[in-house]
């Protein structure tokens, strides 16, 4: 995906009530903008980040800039979580995904489950049909390690347990995490920082629901998803475990 018109550069001063940005431009201009991201962006706010900015005329508008990019820990992040959809679509389509590249219909935003749409159905006459979530994830806090999320989500433990009753149904069920950085080799389910979501990413695995990471090389000038990364493996284990666990108990 490449940036056009091309990002405006800018400096953050601050990022507060989660949609909007202060930010000075490089003319020397204060300005306040749009942030697309309704998370935490923990570890992405720091004031006085380098960031860059897409910029829209449109008269409707009521800021004319949009937070898109932020430089932290050396690497360039791209926190438009709305993107992380798009991105996805191109990894699947360039065979980044398991072999989901090999479904020839792709539809966006179909409804399901009890309240949800979800971001991609795919289809093809011979196999069963895939449904699948797309997460963004730009959250850091060791070296190559991304997790996700970075705050609670109720709304995505719900996605999961929906995932769940579609896996059960005898359809697949996937969960892709896009990562929009490219220092991460890895992704881990954040469980000190959400333990419901971790509980239900273990029972959706258990349940054999799929899940997948991709990560992204981020510059000014383009994102583009590089290549699958693991879904950390002891850390994986251990929500299973845990899972198991809390299963047995609940049972007795």
């Amino acid at each position: 995906m490449i940036f056009s018109p091309p990002l405006v550069p800018a400096r953050l001063i601050r990022r507060y009530k989660r949609f909007l940005f202060d930010a000075v431009l490089e003319d020397g201009r204060e300005i306040t903008g749009f942030c697309p991201n309704t998370g935490s962006m923990r570890g992405l706010t720091a004031p006085g980040s380098r960031i860059w900015l897409s910029q829209h005329d449109s008269p409707n508008r009521k800021y004319a800039h949009a937070f898109e990019l932020i430089e932290a820990e050396g690497t360039v992040v791209g926190v438009h979580a709305a993107m992380a959809n798009r991105l996805a679509e191109e990894a699947i389509r360039g065979g980044l995904v398991s072999d989901l590249a090999r479904y020839p219909v792709i539809a966006r935003e179909q409804r399901y489950g009890a309240r949800s749409r979800i971001d991609f159905l795919l289809s093809a006459h011979d196999r069963p049909s895939v449904y699948v979530e797309v997460k963004n994830v730009h959250f850091t806090r060791r070296p190559g390690l991304a997790e996700f999320p970075d705050t609670v989500t109720a709304r995505g433990a719900r996605h999961l347990e929906e995932l769940i009753e579609i896996a059960r149904g005898g359809q697949r069920a996937v969960m892709l995490y896009l990562v929009q950085r490219e220092d991460c080799d890895a992704l881990r389910i954040c469980a000190d920082l959400d333990p419901v979501y971790a509980r239900s990413f273990a029972h959706a695995i258990t349940a054999g629901v799929e899940a997948y990471a991709v990560k992204c090389r981020v510059t000014p000038a383009e994102i583009v998803p590089l290549e699958p990364i693991a879904m950390d493996e002891p850390g994986l284990a251990a929500l299973c475990t845990t899972k198991t666990a809390f299963s047995t108990i609940e049972s007795g």
